[in-house]
């Protein structure tokens, strides 16, 4: 049984990686600000005697005992990481430095969740590793572009400096469950829009495509790389199988029942045109690859929505 740290424990992802740990046997801390994190996505776990929940903002340090770290506290959507875009950045650079100090001072293997996000609208598909990626640096989506991109290079800094044990986990678009409502990233939208009769907002002629991992699968990756020895290089974590918008607004529709119209809105700035992981590392050094498809995981994430739009 190990002592687990999880920033950002009250979020979509990090919720469901509370829970997944816990069910593994380990002692759990969580922290969260609750800027994007809710209590209402750890409140069945509220009494478990394993968890401990703090309300905490990372881009303050904290002193804690632990062995193992998953960095996940930072707003993931657009919507979200720039509605305070120096917010963002500090959570990115400051929020990272912190844990990578405490790491260091208790010697616990840090693992980052870091982003899809860091290759920009990128020249090269599907994406490897090795790929430096095309980012505007000036552009309204940079705060969390290159947030995360120094965020990556202080864990490689950390690494060859002071010998921290670290983990890069880029991920790609991940749905399902405990999404928020306003979440903004086009899985959530289409099937709030889709349940509530809203037109589907499509951006430019929803052409652009997108490779979207199921919840369940990425926690399985993000422990699988955790618990990994000596991966210190970055590896992709995300489903290989890519479907244009256009694709997901048709799927959405056909799983809701909903008649609702699609309407068209401008491309918003820098937005990738083409979005696919290649997960050959992951495969190959975690032994793991998405199971669960699309059209599933849409299945499980429906109800879920339809319940939070009745409350």
């Amino acid at each position: 049984m190990a002592r687990i740290l999880v920033t950002g424990g009250a979020g979509f992802i990090g919720s469901h990686l509370v829970e997944f740990l816990l069910q593994q046997g380990h002692e759990v801390l969580c922290l969260d600000n609750y800027f994007t994190g809710s209590k209402e996505n750890l409140m069945h776990l509220r009494d478990h005697p394993r968890l401990e929940i703090i309300r905490h903002d990372v881009v303050n340090p904290i002193m804690l005992e632990v062995d193992q770290i998953f960095h996940l506290a930072c707003p993931a959507s657009p919507v979200h990481y720039q509605y305070n875009p120096v917010k963002t950045i500090k959570t990115n650079v400051l929020g990272t430095l912190h844990m990578l100090g405490l790491a260091k001072r208790v010697k616990a293997r840090i693992l980052l969740a870091s982003t899809s996000e860091i290759y920009g609208d990128p020249l090269e598909h599907p994406q490897q590793e090795k790929y430096w990626g095309n980012v505007n640096c000036l552009g309204p989506r940079s705060c969390y572009d290159e947030g995360k991109r120094v965020a990556e290079t202080l864990m490689m800094d950390y690494h060859r400096q002071n010998r921290v044990d670290i983990r890069i986990a880029r991920i790609f678009n991940t749905y399902g469950p405990r999404m928020a409502l306003n979440d903004g990233r086009v899985v959530s939208n289409f099937i709030v829009q889709a349940l509530s009769g809203q037109e589907i907002t499509i951006y430019g002629k929803g052409q652009q495509t997108r490779s979207f991992c199921y919840v369940s699968d990425l926690v399985e990756g993000l422990v699988r790389l955790m618990n990994c020895e000596g991966q210190t290089e970055p590896v992709n974590l995300g489903n290989p199988e890519e479907f244009t918008i256009m694709e997901l607004a048709r799927k959405v529709l056909a799983l809701t029942g909903s008649t609702t119209s699609l309407v068209y809105k401008p491309l918003p700035p820098d937005d990738p045109v083409r979005r696919r992981p290649d997960i050959t590392r992951a495969k190959e050094r975690l032994g793991w690859q998405p199971t669960v498809p699309l059209e599933t995981g849409l299945k499980a994430t429906i109800p879920y929505f339809a319940e939070k739009l009745k409350g």
